[in-house]
């Protein structure tokens, strides 16, 4: 093939169609005075949301440096709109104040209303299921921890006890134990410091 023929010389190529397409569809500047390729997206603003301008580099960036969403919003307003922005600025309500949810209970209970039910634990507490299984039975004991039941200890004393014996309890572990009960005898200072501050203990957690 020889490259110097003079055919080669009035071979033209044709633009793409997807390049003539994209010159023609490309955005200018925004920027008043710029005929450079708006490459670069930004956004329009508060209450315009998903509306761009259309910049070059340089005047994106000198848009941006200067861009507040919050620019003349209330002080009020953006503290509203920054709690809001913590949960996704989603609807919520209060605990048990939600209208659907309550409508869709009071269905739930006006369908079961006729029924048997053995509600052992008595999870619904409604007066139309039957709890027989549940009834007789006593509320159980609050339970002690392990700090009130070694104070219960030190007294002598099995949780569950009442204020009253406990407390009748204690006055007589310090008139056994003082040293003015014992001729000035301290060798149960510290039985006695254990069993005072174990009372006080009880005492910050209710149990006397």
């Amino acid at each position: 093939m020889d490259l110097n023929s003079p055919l080669f010389d009035r071979v033209r190529t044709r633009q793409r169609c997807e390049d003539a397409a994209a010159a023609e569809t490309e955005p200018v500047c925004a920027h008043p005075g710029c005929a450079l390729g708006g490459l670069y997206r930004a956004p329009q603003g508060r209450g315009r949301e998903g509306q761009y301008f259309h910049f070059c580099l340089d005047h994106v960036r000198a848009y941006n440096a200067g861009y507040n969403y919050f620019k003349d919003m209330p002080d009020e307003a953006v503290a509203a709109y920054q709690k809001a922005d913590l949960y996704g600025h989603r609807p919520t309500w209060r605990m048990g104040v939600n209208g659907s949810a309550a409508h869709g209970s009071a269905k739930f209970h006006e369908a079961f209303a006729d029924t048997t039910l053995d509600d052992a634990f008595g999870l619904f507490g409604r007066r139309g299921f039957s709890q027989a299984a549940g009834m007789g039975k006593q509320a159980p004991a609050p339970r002690v921890g392990n700090a009130a039941r070694k104070a219960l200890d030190t007294l002598g004393l099995e949780p569950g006890v009442e204020k009253a014996t406990l407390k009748a309890r204690f006055k007589e572990l310090v008139k056994r134990l003082h040293p003015d009960a014992n001729g000035g005898d301290r060798s149960h200072e510290d039985q006695l410091r254990e069993i005072i501050n174990a009372y006080n203990y009880l005492r910050t957690a209710g149990l006397a």
